[in-house]
């Protein structure tokens, strides 16, 4: 059973189509222009070979494991075929389970509510909070930010030599922060976690995008990464690695799907027999659409070449670098320090302005989308910046207290959608921003920061 797929037309060392690419949005200064989408970071935008897939599949929709008909079979089989997919493409060992989620943050979640009994985690303060903060019922040890690679895998060593050596112990760790998109020693912490007898997953949510992820090459336990980040649409995660937690844990979800019997007791009680796979996770039913369109994106990947699509990164990475080394005022925030690898995500400050204010000048008056604020990594942000952040949204000007230093980031990210038109453009708003100016006045609305339409032209 098959259901028409889209054609591959991809050009070597040019910019994936993307949905959106030719979407204008209007300027606070008149006109309107092309939209420039650098917030990667945050969702990138769907593939439109994704997007073609997922359309061309959508006539044939039907309930998966749940019906005899063709629609229903053909559905449960692009479902299953699915899981096949992603697990080739995160390189899966042949054990290996692939459970989808609703997320990243889903993922990490069930498997915090999969820990055995006793369970110690180690997770570094650096951490997205999808991977900080769902371990609530283990005992948790959280490490200081390190500064460079060497002393991640040192501190962590160090907290597991302390630990109890009889119990369960799991270690939590990004692949390339959300923050500075800095590259992580996944490798040399792996072999630092299986030497103590702990086990780790990897956050790929940032990783997986922009960089090949192989399970088995980096000899991680489990890899967690979204959907909406890997360009696909919303809605959709995994969860892939070891099966046995996953098994030997109640389901995440009581329901469909989950049990293969269920029985009422002489009693009056109910019997339920679980599905003995880690799919026994996957209660309801399931988001066929956003399953197929994760694959879809992994194959849309492998085909364009995967080691192609990062070279054309890094050459935007480097661009980017070098744009803002030209503009005294700009700091890059890094951890590692500034020749550190890292994907297509750089965080930075700019002297004399607040971070909204600029952000908000950056779409209001050039088109083009970033973020700014402290990126879902609290702790992080504040070990960069060096000082307690301001209410994320806040906007005008910084506090007195503080000077004319931001006290949030802005953050500009980007990906194999990414035209080089719309990384100069970004370039040149920051030079012209910094230089002259922003040409609006700008207010707090509704928790956004946004021209001032009743104010004077600046």
């Amino acid at each position: 059973m098959s259901v028409p797929t889209a054609a591959a037309d991809q050009t070597i060392c040019a910019p994936l189509p993307v949905l959106g690419a030719d979407v204008t949005v209007p300027l606070v200064t008149g006109g309107d222009v092309t939209y420039a989408a650098l917030d990667y970071a945050a969702s990138s935008p769907a593939l439109q070979r994704v997007w073609d897939d997922v359309a061309a599949y959508a006539p044939y929709y039907g309930s998966v494991h749940r019906g005899a008909g063709y629609l229903s079979q053909l559905s449960t089989d692009l479902f299953e075929t699915s899981r096949a997919t992603v697990a080739e493409f995160l390189g899966c060992r042949a054990e290996d389970q692939v459970v989808f989620t609703r997320s990243t943050t889903d993922s990490l979640n069930l498997l915090a509510a999969a820990l055995p009994a006793g369970c110690q985690v180690f997770v570094f303060e650096t951490e997205h909070h999808a991977s900080l903060l769902p371990w609530r019922d283990a005992r948790v040890t959280y490490l200081d930010a390190p500064r460079t690679t060497d002393q991640a895998v040192a501190t962590l060593e160090k907290a597991l030599a302390a630990r109890d050596p009889h119990g369960p112990a799991l270690v939590c760790v990004t692949g390339a922060s959300n923050v500075t998109g800095e590259l992580w020693p996944v490798r040399e912490l792996a072999a630092a976690a299986h030497a103590h007898g702990a086990r780790i997953v990897l956050d790929a949510a940032q990783l997986a995008p922009h960089h090949p992820v192989d399970i088995a090459e980096l000899d991680v336990d489990w890899v967690a990464f979204s959907g909406h980040k890997l360009y696909a649409p919303f809605g959709s995660g995994v969860l892939a690695g070891r099966a046995d937690w996953l098994v030997d844990a109640e389901p995440y979800l009581a329901g469909g799907g989950a049990s293969r019997k269920v029985a009422r007791r002489a009693d009056g009680g109910v019997d339920v027999e679980w599905h003995t796979t880690a799919a026994r996770h996957e209660a309801g039913s399931p988001n066929v659409i956003g399953v197929y369109s994760i694959a879809a994106a992994c194959k849309a990947l492998t085909e364009a070449g995967f080691d192609r699509l990062v070279d054309r990164e890094q050459q935007l990475v480097t661009r980017v670098r070098e744009g803002l080394a030209g503009v005294p005022e700009v700091k890059v925030l890094s951890l590692f320090g500034d020749d550190a690898p890292r994907v297509g995500v750089l965080s930075f400050v700019v002297e004399g302005w607040n971070s909204s204010h600029f952000a908000a000048a950056l779409s209001a008056e050039y088109g083009i989308g970033v973020r700014d604020g402290l990126f879902c990594a609290h702790p992080l942000v504040r070990t960069l910046l060096g000082s307690e952040p301001q209410d994320p949204g806040e906007c005008g000007a910084p506090d007195a207290a503080q000077g004319e230093r931001s006290l949030n980031a802005i953050r500009v990210s980007f990906g194999a959608g990414t035209p080089d038109e719309h990384i100069e453009r970004f370039l040149g708003a920051v030079r012209e921003l910094v230089g002259e100016g922003a040409r609006w006045t700008y207010r707090t609305e509704e928790g956004r920061c946004v021209p001032d339409r009743g104010a004077a032209q600046v």
